[in-house]
């Protein structure tokens, strides 16, 4: 995949550069590349969920945080085996409450590992693996 090019598009909605993108990575000069295994998953992860639920929303879905590699998953906070590092998650956000993404999934059946709501910071947790996908929705307020 190009790599370089910050506009490249993994689909009509979602661009390799915003699955990458981090402030924090920016700001601590941490390169948050994947490898040949962990751009399969964000391609499947886009192609299968991403896409899929843009469709069916109708509108804008912004990443908050797509990959994230071991250094700057720490660096967030992030739980040491959090499907970010593998290319498998992306944190969702959209105008208006977070919930609503929730119910499309949930009501247009698309497939996924995780869906977990974040409702003080409004937005929801996305997850896809290959195989075994757990459907495990959880509500954190």
């Amino acid at each position: 995949m190009e790599k370089t090019h910050p506009k490249y598009n993994l689909s009509t909605n979602f661009t390799w550069d915003e699955m990458l993108h981090s402030a924090t990575a920016d700001k601590h000069g941490i390169k948050n590349i994947p490898d040949q295994e962990e751009e399969k998953a964000i391609a499947a992860l886009v192609k299968r969920l991403l896409q899929p639920l843009r469709i069916a929303y109708g509108h804008p879905i912004r990443i908050s945080s797509g990959y994230r590699c071991r250094e700057l998953n720490k660096r967030v906070g992030g739980v040491p085996a959090s499907q970010h590092i593998k290319g498998e998650a992306a944190d969702c956000m959209i105008d208006g409450n977070a919930s609503k993404l929730l119910g499309i999934l949930l009501a247009h059946e698309l497939p996924f590992d995780q869906a977990i709501l974040y409702k003080k910071r409004n937005f929801l947790h996305l997850s896809i693996r290959a195989v075994n996908n757990r459907r495990q929705v959880i509500i954190n307020d």
